[in-house]
């Protein structure tokens, strides 16, 4: 993103950062500001009480999200709340004349990550959508065969996440059930997957779907299927339920011209590339079940990533252009869904997805 403003507090001391929406999540992002001390110090934060985010004595303060965006001795907000009030928020912290970071997805509707992407760059100020899953050591090397066409021309692609969540899941958080607030399987739990394949991929010339309800009577689908026709020429499918018991791990498979891989979360099923060593898998749990089992090293590495474009050491990682990509899919697939139609993400450049009936 040009034209981010740098320096100041970054540059010269801890970066002050406030946390908005202190759930499960935002606890993630605390944690990995808590490693990343002093380079970073978490100073306020909204919702739940943070018990154990104290760094070498520094102990942030709890108050309401409105403060946590005025505060002056906070330069970063980071937006950890349900994924309906995602844009919001982002826009009132880049107003307040802070950098964002926001979880995924940056928005719900196209023209509301526009409307972000804008205010970022008018006001000069950092803004980065978490995608925590590209900085994972098997996503890093892939990229770079990509980049470096070791798989040749990519021609069938394909993503699963076969998740369960069981009733407490969504008693929990009535937002999870509706769509219009971000719930679903589809942006909620495979927002990740779809923002890797297309990472990995390219831009999607268009897309078809289907969704359905199977588990339980709720506002939001549990089961998304999608098929895509990337701009490159290959074809790709994307899947994602919370209706699998027990649940199983996410997959990514790429199949190109001169080579393929399958991933199973981190774990490394199939490198059949040319001339690039298979990277060592991982061991970083996956959220098939448990939501909070994906650990905190991601984000770590992607807050790693944003103290440093503050510095002006490095572009900003996942930036609001990249994210508002990411959105577009999303928005494409709903669509697609929702009509029974082939629908272009291109087309979806100024308006946001229909309701579905």
């Amino acid at each position: 993103m040009s034209g981010v403003v740098v320096g100041g507090p970054s540059a010269a001391g801890a970066v002050g950062v406030g946390i908005v929406g202190s759930g499960s999540i935002g606890a993630l992002h605390a944690r990995a500001l808590r490693d990343l001390h002093p380079r970073a110090r978490l100073v306020a934060y909204s919702g739940r009480d943070l018990p154990d985010v104290a760094a070498s004595g520094v102990r942030p303060v709890r108050t309401t999200a409105d403060d946590v965006v005025r505060r002056p001795d906070v330069d970063v907000v980071a937006v950890c709340t349900p994924s309906g009030s995602h844009a919001r928020l982002a826009l009132a912290a880049l107003e307040a004349g802070k950098h964002v970071v926001v979880e995924k997805p940056l928005a719900l509707t196209v023209e509301d990550a526009l409307r972000v992407e804008r205010v970022a760059r008018e006001r000069g100020r950092l803004v980065s959508m978490i995608a925590q899953r590209r900085f994972e050591p098997q996503h890093q090397v892939l990229r770079r065969a990509l980049d470096q066409g070791a798989l040749g021309d990519l021609r069938l692609v394909a993503t699963h996440v076969p998740w369960f969540r069981d009733d407490d899941y969504y008693a929990a958080a009535s937002w999870r059930s509706d769509e219009r607030e971000g719930g679903g399987s589809l942006v909620n739990q495979g927002v990740h997957n779809v923002d890797l394949l297309r990472w990995f991929c390219g831009p999607v010339e268009s897309v078809t779907a289907q969704a359905a309800t199977l588990a339980r009577p709720t506002g939001a689908e549990d089961t998304t299927v999608a098929t895509l026709r990337l701009a490159s020429g290959g074809l790709g499918v994307v899947t994602t339920t919370t209706a699998t018991p027990p649940g199983f791990v996410a997959t990514l498979t790429l199949h190109g011209s001169r080579g393929s891989v399958e991933l199973a979360q981190d774990e490394v099923v199939r490198w059949d590339v040319p001339g690039v060593p298979a990277p060592a898998s991982g061991s970083a749990a996956g959220g098939a079940a448990d939501p909070l089992a994906i650990g905190h090293a991601g984000h770590r590495a992607q807050w790693e990533r944003v103290l440093a474009a503050l510095d002006g050491a490095e572009p900003p990682p996942v930036g609001p252009a990249d994210a508002v990509e990411t959105v577009r899919l999303l928005c494409a697939i709903r669509e697609a869904a929702a009509t029974g139609r082939a629908v272009r993400p291109a087309d979806l450049a100024r308006v946001g997805p229909r309701e579905a009936a």
